[in-house]
This record gives C-alpha cells, structure tokens and sequence, in this order.
C-alpha cells in the first residue's frame, strides 16, 4: 500500500472534446438564445461569406485568365493574397478581443476559403506534371507553398508593426473598442 498518495478529490471532470474547426464553436449558448442557433449562424456567416469569396475568385479568373499552356498565375496570386489577408484577419481578429463572433468564421472560413483555391492549385499542378512540365510542375508547387507561408508570416508581422504602432501613437491598448478598422 502506498501510504505517500493523496486522495483523490473526486473524479475528473468530462472534458469537452475539441471541435474540428474552432470556428464552428459555438461553445455554450448566452441566456435567452435557443440551442442550436448560434450554430445556424455560423453556418450561415460561412455560407454567405464563401459566397462572396468565390465570386471575388471567379471575378479574378475573368479579369485575368489563365491560358492552358502557361503558368497559372491567377490561382498564383489568388492564393497569396488570400493568404496574406488571412495574416491580417488573424491579427486583427484572433489577438483582439473585442471582434464579433461570427466575424472570423465569416471572413476566414467563408470569405477566405471561398476565394482561395487550393483545389484549383492541385489541378494545375496535377495538369502541369502529366504534360510533362516538371519544372513548371516543381516551381508552381513550391513557389504556392513557400509564398502561402511567406504571405501569411508577412502580412501578420506586418499588421503586429502597424498596431503596435497605432498603440504607442493613441495611448489605447490595441484591443480598445474605439481601436475597430
């Protein structure tokens, strides 16, 4: 018997397990709102901003078309830029607290995610390998990668500069309600 062993204080509390997207969270409801309808709003922000997304994307391919036989630089730059300001959202709204709760499920999951294509990435990548353009191939492979991180690391160190010095300029903490873009 090992008499060096605290009692137990009772038993573990369940713990709640974790969501698969913490933007599809709902976590408990507030007072007075039905179950279930914060999850319908989120689905809704996602839905209503992918749309939007995906109309930007589209207006992008329309504005400048890909041909089928040179570098896809439309699914290129919609994919950096969609990362970067993934960046930007992330500092702006993930490292604030004041930001609304639908505010990144409707920008980041349904904005971003609408407009960014990494389905379309691996199509092309796929189209470019099978004819035979494996350099082309290689560079639109690593060049989407290395740039998708880049933009994101970028454009959130960035955003931290600007804030930081937004804050020494006002004297308000970035997080202030009067600190809103």
């Amino acid at each position: 018997m090992d008499h060096h062993r605290r009692p137990s204080p009772g038993p573990e509390p369940a713990a709640r397990p974790l969501p698969a997207d913490p933007d599809t969270d709902t976590g408990p409801a507030p007072a007075g709102v039905p179950p279930g309808r914060r999850r319908w709003e989120i689905v809704g922000a996602i839905a209503v901003g992918g749309a939007i997304g995906a109309c930007a994307r589209y207006g992008a391919s329309l504005a400048w078309p890909s041909t089928g036989t040179g570098f896809p630089w439309t699914t290129l730059a919609v994919n950096l830029s969609g990362c970067a300001a993934m960046g930007v959202l992330m500092v702006l709204v993930h490292e604030r607290t004041s930001a609304h709760h639908l505010a990144r499920p409707f920008l980041g999951t349904g904005v971003l995610g609408g407009y960014t294509t990494f389905a379309t990435y691996a199509v092309e990548a796929g189209t470019l390998l099978t004819d035979g353009r494996l350099g082309t191939a290689a560079a639109y492979l690593t060049l989407t990668l290395a740039g998708a991180l880049g933009a994101l690391w970028a454009a959130a160190s960035l955003t931290r500069r600007l804030r930081a010095g937004a804050t020494r300029v006002s004297g308000r903490a970035p997080h202030d309600e009067g600190d809103r873009p």
